[in-house]
């Protein structure tokens, strides 16, 4: 799954005509760089979800053929759902029991999308989120094993779940906006509400479900978000392989 039914708000006033998923980089919009990247990574199947100018990713999608693979749409028009929201209203695509890989449009990187698959299926994991050392203010706080135990604003001291206990021994890291699940979550979003973020729920169900953390090899990562990262992403392109 691609997320990309965000507003775009950071990209002002790109956005004010085009969705964030097309805003080209080195000459290609955002979604074709993710999508070629799972192609490259084996993904033949996706499920791109769509709010802010959402025609205009279905004529991207239907005037390049899909890419030739399976590409359908969730058309979250009426309300933006969140991500764990999102997430839910396409339980139906992805009905072989396998899991399944969500990658954010607005996320460029060199993470090994196989390894990932491969490392979320050797650990048996609700989830595995790719996560990096890299400064923010928000980060998920990790034991030795990887293993997810909790949240914390390092700016407003908040952590989650509540009673969260010496939030300081354990590793904080940056969630990189790409992430495995198991189709087991399904089950445990059946009585939450249509809208809600997926990481309050990995974080609720953290205490009883393995939740794990990768950390690919020799990481690199850049999310395209704001204006004043547009010429890094060029840079970023053309060193990088998408094919």
């Amino acid at each position: 799954m691609i997320f990309a039914a965000g507003l775009g708000t950071r990209l002002k006033p790109i956005t004010d005509s085009i969705p964030k998923a097309l805003v080209p980089i080195n000459g290609k919009p955002l979604l074709q760089l993710v999508i070629e990247k799972l192609k490259a990574a084996g993904f033949d199947e996706v499920i791109v979800n769509i709010h802010h100018f959402p025609d205009q990713i279905i004529d991207f999608l239907k005037a390049n053929d899909n890419f030739g693979i399976r590409i359908e749409v969730s058309d979250e028009r009426d309300q933006l759902l969140d991500t764990g929201g999102g997430i839910r209203k396409v339980a139906s695509f992805f009905d072989d029991g396998k899991p399944f890989l969500v990658h954010n449009v607005d996320i460029l990187s060199n993470a090994d999308l196989r390894e990932l698959y491969n490392q979320h299926l050797r650990t048996n994991s609700l989830a595995t989120l790719v996560v990096s050392k890299r400064d923010t203010f928000r980060y998920l706080l990790f034991d030795d094993n990887l293993r997810l135990n909790g949240w914390i604003n390092e700016k407003t001291g908040e952590t989650k779940p509540v009673g969260l206990h010496k939030p300081e021994l354990y590793n904080k890291l940056a969630f990189s906006g790409i992430q495995v699940l198991s189709p087991q979550v399904f089950d445990l979003m059946k009585e939450l509400e249509p809208k809600f973020p997926i990481m309050d729920f990995y974080l609720s169900n953290a205490p009883t479900q393995l939740i794990s953390g990768f950390i690919p090899a020799d990481y690199k990562m850049l999310d395209v978000g704001k204006l004043n990262v547009l010429d890094e992403a060029e840079k970023f392109v053309r060193a990088q392989s998408f094919e």
